[in-house]
Formats: C-alpha cells, sequence, structure tokens
C-alpha cells in the first residue's frame, strides 16, 4: 500500500485522510465475478434443457423432410408431364414414391415406361422414407396428363388427392381439375 509520501510523489497532489485511496491500474483486477459465472452457467444450463428435446425427437426432422421432398417429387412429375408432354405415372408404397413417364405421347398410363431422370439425377426416380417414416395412409396412385392435370390410369379425371405423412402436421394436396400440388 502506498502511503501519504508515495502519493505525493506519485501524483504531485496530496491526500486528505477523507479522501479514498487511489491505487495504480497496476492493482486493480480484470475477470468475472462468481455470479457472472454462475448466471452464464444457469443461462446456458436452461438453453439446453429446451433445445435437447428437439435433437433426440430425429423422426420429426425426418418425418418433416419425407414430406417436402414428396412434394417437390410431385411437383416435378407435374411439370415434366407439361414440359415432355408426356404422362408422368406417380406410384406409392407405404413408404415410398416412385414416377415413371409413358415411352409415347397421348398414352395415359405407364405400361410400358420411358427412362425418366429424377430431380436429382437418378433413374427410375424412387423416393424412399428413412427407417421410422411413412404415409399415414397410403396414397392412391395417379398419372399427370400432358396438361399437367391428375388422372387415373385409365384416363378419367381424379379425385383432388391428399397425401400426409405421419408425424407432419399439414397434408399435401393435388387439385382435380389444375393438377397444382401444394401444401
Amino acid at each position: 500500500m502506498y502511503n501519504n509520501d508515495q502519493m505525493t510523489q506519485k501524483t504531485g497532489r496530496l491526500r486528505c485522510a477523507s479522501q479514498p485511496v487511489v491505487y495504480p491500474s497496476v492493482f486493480l483486477q480484470h475477470g468475472f465475478t462468481l455470479i457472472e459465472l454462475i448466471m452464464v452457467l444457469v443461462v446456458t444450463a436452461v438453453l439446453a434443457a429446451v433445445a435437447m428435446p428437439s435433437f433426440n425427437s430425429v423422426s420429426g426432422f425426418s418425418a418433416r423432410g419425407f414430406h417436402d421432398q414428396t412434394l417437390a417429387y410431385l411437383r416435378f412429375a407435374q411439370k415434366t408431364a407439361i414440359a415432355q408432354r408426356r404422362t408422368v405415372c406417380v406410384g406409392f408404397t407405404s413408404s415410398s414414391i416412385t414416377l415413371a413417364i409413358a415411352s409415347a405421347v397421348g398414352t395415359s398410363n405407364c405400361a410400358t415406361a420411358g427412362s425418366l431422370i429424377g430431380p436429382q439425377g437418378e433413374s427410375p426416380v424412387v423416393l424412399n422414407a428413412k427407417a421410422g417414416v411413412a404415409y399415414s395412409a397410403t396414397p392412391i396412385a395417379f398419372n399427370f396428363d400432358s396438361l399437367g392435370q391428375p388422372i387415373t390410369s385409365s384416363g378419367t379425371a381424379q379425385t383432388t388427392q391428399t397425401i400426409q405423412v405421419s408425424g407432419v402436421g399439414s397434408t399435401i394436396a393435388v387439385e382435380t381439375s389444375t393438377g397444382f400440388v401444394h401444401e
């Protein structure tokens, strides 16, 4: 500690007894208090407790991903039917979707399927769900005609098709008159 004489030599002024002793910055401590460290730990623990359950339910993420991929594949099928002016057939199992294209213009089914290259370059175009993910009920197979409208394999208009993946709240709809694919 400095006494009055040392303070006078360092600062050039006298200190009266009622003034607090001013120490040079060499003696100041830098860092965090124990209370600040404990508060950081508490906030981190609360965030971890909130975020951890969402990481444990990976199947929810997989189900939503399969829902979104199904939506994308259906849109791809409709756009391909319009662009190629041929029927694109959409088939389903409980956990997959398959796309095929008619080999000839004017054919309403894919009995003799041509080669359709998928959005990711795959052929045949098949999307399989991850383990534990499936459709709520196996959707009915249908086709998109050259105008992009949904039809049955016999060529008649398909009623509005709704598709739902288990564990996902929203459904995918394929409208009857336009073939519009949406949630």
